[in-house]
């Protein structure tokens, strides 16, 4: 029930973007195909061709990695959060790199007196315990970046904070691409 309402969400969202092609794999019941908010008509895989972008539309952004780091104090909670990101994952079609945690906690001890002005050598220890859980995902475009962050954030539990780091690719400069055309011929 759950997963049917994720997927469905999933396709709405994809589907009802503008002016970016999403590519939808076989594990959202469909073949895979390119749809584009533009045309009603969905384009084959197999074709040689791809959807036509014109001069308005800008290019859709490619990220080589996007790392998850995420922070909590229960570990389970944790766990079930990262069986969740990797679930979504696999709807969207992303592919799922290293999954992995350290396998202590961070510990902070803080130790404070327990009587403020008497007692010297009666001290009270607070100690904080910071699990860790780090997910990375590979070649990723922008809009499904987008729209994965989106759903993840929103569903984060309470008690977690996430951080992510994203790698952007990017075309070589004209100053090196030429130089190294040239080191070439």
């Amino acid at each position: 029930m759950l997963i049917d309402e994720m997927t469905s969400f999933l396709k709405n969202v994809l589907l009802n973007r503008r002016k970016t092609a999403a590519f939808l794999s076989a594990s959202l019941n469909s073949p895979s195909r390119w749809f584009c908010a533009s045309q009603t008509q969905p384009i084959d895989n197999n074709a040689d061709t791809l959807p036509p972008v014109s001069q308005n539309d800008q290019l859709d952004k490619l990220y080589k990695t996007i790392e998850f780091e995420c922070r909590g104090n229960d570990p389970a909670v944790l766990r079930s959060y990262t069986q969740f990101a990797t679930m979504a994952a696999n709807e969207l079609g992303i592919q799922i790199g290293k999954c992995w945690s350290p396998r202590k906690a961070h510990h902070e001890r803080y130790t404070l007196l327990r009587s403020i002005h008497v007692h010297k050598k009666c001290r009270v220890q607070y100690e904080v315990r910071t699990w860790f859980r780090f997910i990375h995902f590979h070649k990723l475009t922008g809009s499904t970046a987008e729209t994965f962050l989106e759903y993840t954030q929103r569903n984060l539990p309470e008690g977690v904070a996430l951080k992510v780091t994203k790698v952007l690719l990017e075309k070589n400069p004209e100053s090196i691409a030429s130089h190294m055309k040239l080191k070439i011929v």
